[in-house]
């Protein structure tokens, strides 16, 4: 059995293996040797196109196609391509195909043929043409670098961000190039990114960042004229060159290390040279395929026809026109149980399940051989089932592993069984012809779970995607499938309206995340806009359907949600949006329906557009709301005239809604603006805007007494109101003799406390002494004290016989005034001894 399964294995300096994945089944016209084929990195698809530079019999379209093809032949898409001159074509991370013109524009598709956009590599490029162009996988993703017909090298770092960066020009830039590649190595952080450029035997390091380019030095010790080929690994460690003189030279790519140089026997320059995983390289030479090792082993396949390399992470993948292979390291756990005369624990495990199967008595002795590293072997048998690509050998693998493991109690080997076979179920399902992935268990673990099941999405493989999902356990896995299926399915034209929304919705209900917005506006996009309405009523978040709602012209029911949802910030934007786009009569009709939408409308214009709110007081009828506004413009306006106005407008507003006292209110408010305006001409002070206190007590500041007094009986101010305005403004004016005056003219409607405070806030407390006997008698010693007549608040208090009184002006009065404590001290022993 190992013979077979080590049939398809060769050794360099190490095992590889060559093996089939799948028998094409193409559709095309003419044969692969003259085609241009580009292959997605990780099992993606496959883009071909004539090659422009070899001259065949056209039978077709003059025009270029893209054929873009799965793993197995099928056709995916067609692209005819009506653009510029086509230079280079690659994938991107995403497997969308990006095509490089001569201009210096990359335009991107997607599997299925569909433009996504284009970005230009710079106007320098665009005047200069690109001659060669390379993509490249690197730290930030992938990356594409082109050489211009002047030498000049531009790239970007990542084609899904391009910022567009140049690299020192090599010496005699007008001097032809042979050979150049992009060498990427380190972490993001630290990533280094060069061109390596050969001109004859000069090798070049053109690196960002530097000013100049770096002369590099490999010790090559055959003799040649020019290197025609360079090549790095995949990690950028190594570097591969072929000279005219037909030798392969490998080393490191610092070039201080030489791995060894090979006489291939071949002159020509190689179609391609690709580096399989980091310690073999191939050559493709017409229909002959040649693997070199490290130690200077070669290996040759012939084929029977044209062929192409595909450069995978650990592995190459050889498309020809009946099959497609591949190439890799053997694993070196799949190597020390299958190889010939194998000892290795796992062997032996093997061979004791194979006779275990059989009901041998010979699985008891494998299994003695094997048992004090049984948790090796089994550990062993499991990776080696992931590496495997043949069904039968994985199987052969798994039982090995599980019949080891009855011998142990070991829950870890337990949980990678278990987690390896339902990754082996997965990938199984992926390599299947029909969805033609052949991804090795590498690049499962480089790629991530959450990317396969990307990949699959993108293939519109959504129920493989939703079971994968659903089998691994991932995390809102089959919401991404649902959500990608329901925008697929909104874009198909035979589907109708009503039986898309209602299967979406009854696909769709109970899955958490799903976010129908999204869906409704692929529809929308598509030009399905009753679609899209009806599959927003299964939106549930206000905040995503009423926005879109607007965006398809459904205003009203974009007012209905808002109101709904209670959300204030959005029934506002619906109204402004409303009023931007309805005329002002559909507009005024529509918000009418809706309370809360018409209750903040008023309140915006009131703060935003007062006119816009009369507009609608008027068509309402509602005068008491016109005549506020009114008001309340009359309010903010300083010409008396147009004050006088507005406060006619509000009376008149006030009469038609029978509101005597309004109209009494804005008739004597506007007899006031029009007296205020006759102040102001004669002081030419300002008066408009001040209120009936106000205007008095700017009077009688200026001792205007009968004007004030005039204005106070026309208007009816208060009494207390008045004496009070008199009172201050006497005290204020210093016009002490006149507050007395004043205080004499008649008995005070506020008392005599104001006169007293008047004196005191201006430090006349002997004037205030006048005024303090006529305070009320159950204030008057707090009056006193506050005036600092301590002895006659003493006094007061005695007449009184309140002895709290006597002992509150006690308390109050400086211990400094030690005479005034005594004669307070005798009042209240004397009035003491009375009781």
């Amino acid at each position: 059995m190992s013979a077979l399964l080590t049939a398809d294995w060769f050794q360099l300096d190490s095992y590889y293996r060559k093996f089939d994945l799948y028998n094409m089944i193409w559709s095309m016209d003419e044969g692969l040797g003259n085609m241009i084929v580009s292959g997605a990195p990780y099992g993606g698809p496959i883009a071909v196109v004539r090659d422009r530079k070899q001259f065949v019999r056209i039978m077709s379209n003059a025009k270029p196609v893209i054929t873009i093809y799965n793993c197995v032949g099928n056709t995916i898409s067609k692209i005819l391509w009506n653009s510029g001159v086509l230079v280079h074509m690659g994938w991107s991370d995403g497997e969308q195909l990006l095509c490089v013109q001569e201009s210096g524009d990359v335009l991107i598709y997607d599997m299925f043929g569909a433009y996504q956009k284009t970005f230009s590599m710079g106007q320098e490029v665009r005047d200069t043409k690109v001659c060669k162009a390379q993509l490249f996988s690197n730290s930030y993703g992938i990356g594409l670098a082109v050489m211009t017909t002047t030498n000049r090298m531009f790239l970007v770092s990542n084609v899904s961000e391009p910022k567009i960066r140049t690299v020192p020009d090599v010496p005699r830039a007008n001097e032809p190039i042979a050979s150049w590649c992009v060498l990427s190595s380190g972490l993001r952080s630290s990533a280094v990114i060069g061109f390596l450029v050969c001109r004859d035997k000069e090798i070049y390091r053109c690196q960002l960042g530097e000013s100049r380019p770096i002369l590099m030095r490999p010790e090559i010790t055959s003799a040649y004229t020019q290197i025609l080929t360079i090549v790095p690994s995949q990690n950028g460690l190594h570097i591969a060159l072929f000279t005219d003189s037909g030798m392969l030279w490998l080393g490191s790519s610092d070039f201080k290390t030489k791995y060894c140089e090979i006489d291939t026997g071949y002159i020509k320059q190689p179609k391609e040279l690709l580096w399989c995983g980091s310690k073999a390289i191939i050559g493709h030479w017409d229909d002959t395929m040649c693997i070199y090792g490290f130690n200077g082993t070669t290996i040759t396949y012939p084929y029977d026809g044209p062929f192409h390399l595909i450069s995978e992470i650990d592995c190459v993948r050889i498309i020809s026109e009946m099959t497609h292979e591949l190439i890799q390291k053997v694993p070196d756990v799949v190597e020390k149980i299958f190889r010939i005369n194998s000892t290795a624990p796992g062997s032996y495990l093997v061979e004791a399940s194979k006779q275990f199967q059989k009901r041998s008595h010979r699985a008891d002795e494998y299994i003695r051989l094997v048992k004090p590293d049984l948790a090796s072997a089994v550990q062993d048998c499991i990776d080696a089932a992931a590496f495997e690509f043949n069904t039968d050998v994985q199987k052969m693998l798994a039982r090995a592993a599980q019949f080891g493991k009855g011998f142990l109690s070991d829950t870890v080997l337990t949980e990678h069984y278990v987690r390896t076979c339902r990754w082996l179920r997965v990938l199984n399902a992926v390599r299947d012809p029909r969805v033609a992935i052949p991804l090795t268990s590498l690049q499962v673990q480089n790629l991530g779970e959450r990317i396969l099941l990307d990949r699959l999405i993108w293939r519109r493989l959504h129920c493989l995607a939703g079971h994968i999902a659903s089998y691994l356990q991932l995390k809102d896995g089959q919401t991404r499938v649902l959500s990608h299926w329901a925008c697929y399915k909104v874009t198909q034209p035979h589907l109708d309206n009503e039986s898309a929304a209602r299967e979406i919705g009854e696909k769709l209900r109970n899955i958490p995340g799903i976010s129908y917005s999204t869906i409704a506006m692929k529809a929308a996009e598509k030009g399905r806009k009753t679609l899209a309405i009806k599959i927003l009523e299964y939106e549930t978040r206000s905040k995503l359907q009423v926005p879109l709602l607007l965006a398809l012209g459904e205003g009203p029911t974009a007012l209905l949600k808002a109101t709904a949802s209670g959300d204030t910030d959005l029934v506002y934007i619906v109204l402004l949006h409303l009023k931007e786009k309805m005329g002002k009569h559909e507009f005024e009709l529509t918000i009418r329906s809706f309370p809360l939408a018409h209750a903040l409308y008023i309140k915006y214009c009131a703060t935003h557009n007062r006119e816009a709110l009369r507009q609608v007081y008027v068509q309402e009828d509602d005068f008491a709301g016109q005549a506020a506004s009114h008001v309340r413009e009359a309010l903010e306006l300083s010409e008396p005239g147009a004050r006088e106005a507005s406060l006619l407008s509000a009376r008149e507003c006030h009469r038609k809604g029978r509101n005597e006292l309004g109209v009494s209110i804005c008739e004597e408010a506007r007899k006031l603006c029009k007296q205020q305006s006759s102040l102001q001409e004669t002081y030419g002070e300002s008066f408009v805007g001040l209120s009936l206190h106000d205007t008095v007590k700017k009077l009688l500041k200026q001792g205007e007494i009968k004007f004030a007094d005039k204005l106070r009986s026309e208007y009816k101010m208060p009494d207390k109101r008045y004496w009070w305005l008199r009172i201050l403004t006497l005290a204020e004016r210093d016009e002490w003799a006149q507050l007395e005056v004043f205080s004499k003219s008649k008995k005070s409607p506020v008392g005599y406390e104001p006169f007293v405070d008047a004196c005191l806030k201006y430090g006349k407390n002997d004037e205030a002494l006048k005024y303090l006997p006529k305070c009320r008698d159950d204030i008057k010693v707090k009056y006193y004290v506050k005036a600092e007549f301590y002895e006659e608040a003493a006094q007061v208090a005695f007449e009184q016989k309140d002895e709290s009184a006597l002992f509150f002006v006690q308390n109050k009065c400086p211990v400094r005034e030690s005479t005034k404590h005594a004669k307070i001290k005798a009042l209240v022993e004397q009035l003491s001894t009375k009781k």
